[in-house]
């Protein structure tokens, strides 16, 4: 028995008029989540990064070259307001791990891409975090993951 468990039961107890299998599920995937952020924070601070700096440096590697993108496509791609997405880019700016470049096709706009040093500590830091994501869920079997993820697709989708 888990700390859901015991939680279903006292409300079992208390309101036997409620189903609150809905709450046994959403408690568990709120725990699990409170898990994975804890420990993949752990990672990301290794390389003196959080999730939300990651996330632009990892948005622009995965793009592949020239690892640049307009801040539009990074908006759209992240799915963040404007102004977080340029106080992401700032901080990032500060440290020298992104540049602001001038649009060669728009001069009167610019991209965002990697610096070498940007590049280099998001390879290390993606690298880190994939080992962290495989040993988080190292005790599920491949079928057990593939079907998980099926489920979570399928229940992302209906509140997306």
């Amino acid at each position: 028995m888990d700390k859901v468990d015991k939680i279903i039961q006292q409300w079992n107890t208390q309101r036997p008029d409620l189903d609150v299998s809905s709450m046994a599920l959403i408690g568990r995937v709120k725990r699990v989540s409170e898990h994975l952020t804890k420990e993949m924070t752990k990672t990301f601070a290794h390389y003196q990064l959080n999730f939300a700096s990651f996330d632009v440096l990892a948005t622009l590697r995965r793009s592949g070259e020239p690892y640049a993108l307009s801040p539009n496509d990074l908006l759209q791609t992240m799915m963040v307001t404007s102004g977080t997405m340029t106080n992401r880019i700032d901080q990032l700016v500060k440290v020298g791990l992104v540049e602001r470049i001038a649009n060669p096709n728009d001069g009167r706009s610019f991209i965002i891409a990697l610096t070498s040093s940007g590049f280099n500590l998001i390879d290390e830091a993606v690298t880190a975090h994939v080992a962290t994501q495989k040993k988080l869920t190292s005790r599920l079997t491949d079928s057990e993951r593939q079907s998980l993820n099926s489920l979570l697709t399928k229940f992302l989708a209906d509140l997306e």
